[in-house]
C-alpha cells in the first residue's frame, strides 16, 4: 500500500475540512540547521535541560480571581450552584462528563476524579463575588518532556467572558512556564468553536487534528491540538500583563483594549 506523502497522514481534502479552524503554525518540511555525524538532520540540542517539578497544590492569586486547589467539600456546593445557572447545560456538551442532576452526583464525581495530582484541579474564585465560579486543571503532566496540558475547563455563566476567566488562564500558564515547562497544551473537540476561539485568543498555536481520537458520550470526537512553547511565552506574558493592568479597564470593569491588540503590539 502506498504511504501518504504527508507527515501526519492527513490528506489535503481532510485538512481543508478543518481549514476554518486556523492555519497551522508549524512547518512539516522536516528541515533543520543541525546535523549529526552521518549528515542526518536532527533537532536543536538541549545541553542544560532538566525536568521541571510537578506543580504543587498551592493557590494562585490574581486581581480578578484567585485559584485554589479544589476541595470538593469546601468548593463543591458553590460550584454546583454556579454551573446550575446554565439552564440549557451548554457548558457540558463537549466535556466527557456532566451535566449532573444532583449535588451528590457532582460531589461524588469530583472526589473520584480530582483528588489526585494528575489531573491537578483548581477552583476559580471570583474576587468580587467571593465565591467559586469555575474550575480548570493541569493534566497529562510529563516533566521528562517538559509538557503539561490545561483542561477540564468548566466556566459557569458567572465566569464566562469575564476578565477573571482570562486571568485564570494566564495564572496557570505563568506557573507552568515559571516551573520550567517548555510546552503548554490545549486540546478540544474540533466542533467546539468557543474553545477553539478561546485557545487562539489566549495565544495558543494550532497544531493539527487527531481524527477519531476518542469516543465521548457515545459520539466520535476529532481533537484539535494547540500549544504554547517556552520561546513564545515571554511575548505573550508581556501582552497578558499589559492587558491585565488596571489602566486597561474602565470604572465598570470593561476592557479598553483587547488582548489581541497587546499581542500584536508586543509581537
Amino acid at each position: 500500500m502506498k504511504r501518504s506523502s504527508h507527515a501526519d497522514g492527513i490528506q489535503p481534502r481532510l485538512i481543508n475540512r478543518f481549514s476554518n479552524i486556523c492555519s497551522p503554525a508549524i512547518s512539516l518540511t522536516g528541515m533543520s540547521q543541525y546535523k549529526n555525524h552521518l549528515d542526518q538532520p536532527i533537532s536543536f540540542p538541549l545541553p542544560n535541560w532538566q525536568a521541571p517539578p510537578y506543580p504543587l497544590r498551592e493557590p494562585m492569586q490574581g486581581r480578578f480571581c484567585r485559584l485554589e486547589p479544589l476541595n470538593p467539600d469546601l468548593h463543591g456546593p458553590s460550584l454546583f450552584a454556579a454551573c446550575s445557572l446554565d439552564l440549557e447545560n451548554r457548558m457540558w456538551t463537549y466535556l466527557p462528563y456532566g451535566p449532573f442532576e444532583t449535588f451528590e452526583a457532582y460531589h461524588n464525581w469530583m472526589v473520584a476524579t480530582y483528588t489526585g495530582n494528575d489531573p491537578l484541579c483548581f477552583t476559580i474564585i471570583d474576587q468580587k463575588l467571593h465565591r467559586p465560579v469555575g474550575m480548570a486543571a493541569y493534566l497529562r503532566i510529563t516533566p521528562a518532556a517538559g509538557s503539561i496540558e490545561v483542561g477540564h475547563v468548566q466556566f459557569s455563566p458567572l465566569l464566562q467572558r469575564t476578565p477573571a476567566a482570562t486571568e485564570a488562564m494566564y495564572l496557570m500558564m505563568e506557573r507552568a512556564f515559571s516551573l520550567g515547562y517548555r510546552r503548554y497544551e490545549w486540546k478540544c473537540d474540533t466542533l467546539n468553536a468557543p474553545s477553539r476561539a478561546a485557545a487562539q485568543r489566549l495565544g495558543f498555536q494550532f497544531e493539527g487534528i487527531f481524527r477519531q481520537a476518542v469516543v465521548v458520550k457515545g459520539r466520535n470526537r476529532d481533537t484539535a491540538w494547540f500549544s504554547i512553547i517556552d520561546s513564545e511565552w515571554p511575548i505573550l506574558q508581556q501582552a497578558f500583563t499589559r492587558w491585565l493592568n488596571p489602566d486597561n479597564f474602565d470604572q465598570q470593569g470593561n476592557q479598553k483594549s483587547r488582548l489581541s491588540d497587546f499581542q500584536q503590539a508586543t509581537g
